[in-house]
């Protein structure tokens, strides 16, 4: 029988009161406050820090835009602006909740990048949304629509096959794991996972096998691993991707994880914007504790090893992964300081060793391990070892997730598979890795998709989410667009994060309006000090990144702001802001 993982039993306590009542009612709150033996402060603590639990009556129409990097390029703050205008003018100064009809808000980045403009009417997401479209979905809500019927109007992902997937049909899937249960022989997977290289592909790069190898030599007989399938920043797609085309390899890849490390429970921490792929996984969990791939006998090895899935409550910073840890423990997702780091005894999931990857790492585990050493450092190009998965989003003509050598340049994957910049338009610069990597010009598309090579150009491959601007773009509204997330998701635990990236994101609104202070390039540069050295997490530390890089790559445009011109056209403008 499947056991389960010890994930705290509060958030979906807490979804079962929202879907009986619409909200959380302070009656039932103290309720569950008694049953769970819990203070009711804790309890409104921890739903009051995430955005999709409503402590008033929410409106009868929930209405969130996307505005972050790609929907931005595609009009989501435009069209958020026209929807508020239509729906919000006639309400009593125009403020949102407390029951009202219509609520209009900005939302973080949905996970729909390559679909845009996204928005998400009453927590059902859909993509490329037309103001029709949009208004439509809000009368359909208005007249009473539920969630069920809601979610049958929106689309649903199509399947692709992934290429390097090793298995030729189901029958044959989970091969690696089946020999490895038969041989027992964890020190030569970890030996082979070192040899080829392979790295945490979410943006951090740690290799995974020391990583394995840490927490499997850690003391004690309780330690978990955790796939961090909560990828929320900007223009990140990939996962979604791997999920809805490959399951089984997620799956095969955290067992064998799991096998190695010592843990005999695991935990999938999707983000709570991925229905569609909770379904899938939840489908391919189910059919492994059928075939006994999962259970208390991993294919009849003695080995055992329980699998479940947690969906985040919300907010980017759970993809940090001590606040990702502390999500699952039932807590406010804040970040804990290091160390100990979570493989480390007293760091991880309820303070034992914890393995965290996420998905492609995962993923990638099997296909090593099935195709070899020698494939992993023959399957790039010019030189570098591995395949890679990228989102390409933003302005270009076929925006989506592609399966490409390492090595290949931006300049191909951009032009090439994404197809361009749409016709009579030229490129003017690309962010290689979200808000965190930064922006980079034109002239740099030749950098391949290479760990040492974005390095020296002061750059990262990241989590491989490349987002496209063309000519059209002011990259000063960019900048001040991507250090706005990086405010909007503080979850704002430290101060320097907290009130640097409030600051930050002020001055550079004044910056596209044209009023730069006199002081205000040195109070930059001792916000950036501050954030980097005494932020606790890395969302603190790259707030600066956004604005750093258009200040060294596109310096004329900064200063024509400064002199009162946007070259691009875009700033000056009333309701520019998110």
């Amino acid at each position: 029988m499947q056991r389960q993982a010890p994930t705290s039993p509060i958030f979906d306590e807490l979804r079962g009161i929202q879907r009986s009542h619409g909200y959380l009612p302070e009656a039932e709150l103290r309720s569950l406050s008694e049953r769970l033996g819990m203070p009711l402060f804790r309890l409104q603590a921890v739903a009051s820090f995430y955005p999709h639990f409503f402590l008033a009556p929410p409106a009868r129409a929930e209405v969130r835009v996307c505005g972050d990097m790609a929907c931005h390029r595609h009009g989501g703050n435009e069209l958020r602006e026209r929807l508020a205008a239509r729906y919000m003018s006639n309400r009593p100064g125009g403020s949102p909740g407390g029951g009202q009809d219509v609520a209009v808000k900005h939302v973080s980045c949905l996970g729909r990048c390559d679909l845009a403009p996204a928005i998400a009417v009453n927590d059902q997401i859909f993509e490329r949304v037309t103001d029709s479209d949009a208004a439509a979905l809000i009368e359909f809500a208005l007249a009473g629509a539920s969630q069920e019927q809601l979610a049958a109007r929106r689309a649903h992902p199509a399947h692709t096959r992934v290429e390097c997937d090793p298995y030729a049909d189901q029958a044959s899937q989970y091969g690696v794991l089946r020999s490895f249960t038969q041989s027992k022989d964890w020190p030569a997977l970890i030996a082979t996972l070192k040899a080829s290289g392979l790295r945490g592909l979410g943006g951090a790069g740690f290799p995974t096998g020391m990583k394995w190898e840490l927490v499997r030599n850690q003391p004690g007989p309780d330690k978990y691993i955790v796939c961090n399938a909560d990828e929320s920043e900007p223009g990140t797609i990939k996962d979604r991707h791997i999920m809805t085309n490959a399951p089984h390899l997620l799956i095969e890849g955290m067992i064998l994880g799991g096998l190695v490390a010592g843990a005999r429970q695991g935990i999938i921490y999707i983000r709570h914007e991925y229905p569609d792929q909770e379904h899938i996984l939840q489908h391919e969990i189910d059919r492994c504790y059928r075939d006994g791939i999962l259970g208390e006998s991993v294919m009849g090895s003695g080995l055992s090893f329980e699998l479940q899935i947690f969906v985040s409550p919300g907010l980017y910073i759970c993809g940090e992964e001590s606040a990702l840890l502390e999500a699952i423990e039932g807590k406010r997702a804040e970040p804990r300081n290091k160390p100990p780091f979570p493989g480390q005894l007293g760091g991880g999931l309820w303070a034992r060793p914890t393995v965290i990857n996420n998905v492609e790492t995962f993923f990638f585990v099997p296909v090593i391990l099935a195709r070899g050493v020698d494939w992993m450092k023959t399957a790039g190009k010019n030189g570098s070892a591995g395949v890679k998965f990228v989102g390409v989003s933003g302005d270009v003509r076929n925006p989506g997730v592609f399966e490409v050598p390492m090595g290949t340049s931006y300049r191909e994957l951009i032009e090439g598979h994404a197809g361009g910049v749409p016709a009579g338009r030229t490129l003017k610069s690309y962010a290689p890795s979200g808000p965190a990597g930064g922006y980079l010009p034109a002239s740099m598309l030749d950098l391949p998709l290479d760990w040492n090579a974005m390095t020296a150009a002061g750059a990262t491959v990241g989590s491989g989410a490349i987002v496209v601007c063309d000519d059209r773009a002011c990259m000063l509204d960019m900048a001040l667009n991507s250090v706005r997330f990086f405010r909007n998701e503080s979850c704002g635990k430290c101060v320097p994060c907290r009130t640097g990236s409030t600051k930050m994101a002020e001055m550079l609104t004044e910056w596209t309006k044209g009023r730069r202070g006199r002081h205000d390039l040195a109070l930059y540069e001792e916000l950036c000090h501050a954030m980097r050295l005494a932020s606790i997490c890395g969302l603190g530390q790259v707030v600066h990144v956004p604005i750093a890089s258009v200040m060294k790559h596109f310096p004329d445009e900064v200063e024509a702001h400064a002199k009162g011109a946007c070259p691009a056209g875009v700033c000056f403008r009333i309701g520019a802001s998110a």
